[in-house]
């Protein structure tokens, strides 16, 4: 049958001649794996960083973002499914090379490239070879993924990326299979892994009413990441809005995502945000030494900073991120 095996991701698909992966964007051709999408996005913008969530990168910068068509995972709240879930055929692409994304990310003056809004694991050649142009030229590399990667292609990307925010979408393999059609293992061996690259991480987890919003899901997952990541690793908790094939559900209440908060904090977590509520205390960035405020948000505009050469600039105390 002259199948492929794609090693990318832990589906590890077996494609046949002319066939296509889970991913809708990786094919076999004579028997050999070929991307569909490769300079080739279908969506292409210029973002504010807080956007992506990343609260401890160079804040108020903005971030060039690209994706393309194609996602490994299919989640059933998914906010971009107009191009995640389709294949490339059905979007509307544009020519981009690594090399032109550069050119247009600096012609706008961005401080970094986001590869984000489908899933940069599934355009992971276009990925890479942009990566690594980019950080020839100066430019940060931030990754928005769900971290359903296998890991050599993840040590590798690791070598070539500043930044990666992980979606960590629950803490049970039962929702994920139910949510993602996916498992929790690999995700959180991708977590590790990038942790102990040294490469920065920012974790999210948006809390989904009756799904994964239990105390013990909410305390476990703090917990893990805790544990695993360091407890100064920034944890963002964000809102649930009807969506996709969860429109049935109501919004995450306040209450909810207060208490997720209030958990973190209760286990020394100094970083805890609160995404998709603009104007909440918990958007701003607060000194763990002096309770002062030091970058304040207001949505993804950032209204003051008061952190100087990756310091409080008033007690001195050294705040984690990259701030140039």
């Amino acid at each position: 049958m002259n199948k492929v095996e794609c090693q990318l991701c832990p589906r590890h698909c077996r494609i046949a001649e002319g066939g296509r992966g889970d991913c809708r964007v990786r094919t076999n051709v004579n028997g050999k794996l070929f991307s569909l999408v490769y300079g080739t996005p279908c969506s292409v913008h210029i973002d504010p960083i807080e956007k992506k969530p990343f609260f401890h990168i160079v804040p108020g910068s903005s971030a060039f973002s690209l994706a393309t068509a194609g996602c490994n995972l299919h989640c059933r709240y998914c906010q971009n499914w107009q191009i995640s879930q389709i294949p490339p055929e059905e979007t509307q692409n544009m020519a981009l090379s690594p090399a032109e994304v550069i050119e247009k990310a600096k012609a706008n003056h961005c401080r970094s490239i986001a590869y984000t809004y489908s899933e940069p694991i599934v355009f992971y050649e276009y990925t890479y070879d942009t990566c690594a142009l980019a950080k020839d030229q100066g430019l940060l590399n931030v990754l928005v993924t769900a971290g359903y990667i296998e890991q050599k292609p993840l040590r590798e990307l690791c070598q070539v990326a500043h930044a990666i925010k992980v979606d960590l979408k629950g803490i049970t393999d039962t929702f994920y299979q139910r949510m993602s059609k996916a498992t929790l293992q690999p995700v959180l061996d991708a977590i590790v892994t990038i942790k102990k690259s040294g490469v920065w991480l920012e974790i999210c987890n948006l809390v989904v009413p009756t799904w994964n919003d239990s105390d013990d899901d909410l305390r476990t997952l703090i917990r893990w990441v805790k544990d695993n990541c360091g407890k100064e690793t920034p944890l963002h908790f964000s809102r649930f809005w009807p969506m996709y094939q969860l429109n049935d559900l109501p919004p995450t209440p306040m209450e909810t995502l207060t208490r997720a908060w209030n958990m973190a904090k209760a286990e020394g977590m100094p970083f805890v945000y609160l995404g998709n509520i603009p104007e909440h205390p918990a958007n701003n960035t607060y000194c763990p030494h002096d309770g002062k405020l030091l970058i304040g948000r207001q949505g993804y505009t950032v209204t003051e900073n008061h952190i100087k050469d990756g310091k409080c600039e008033y007690c001195n105390r050294a705040i984690p991120g990259i701030w140039q």
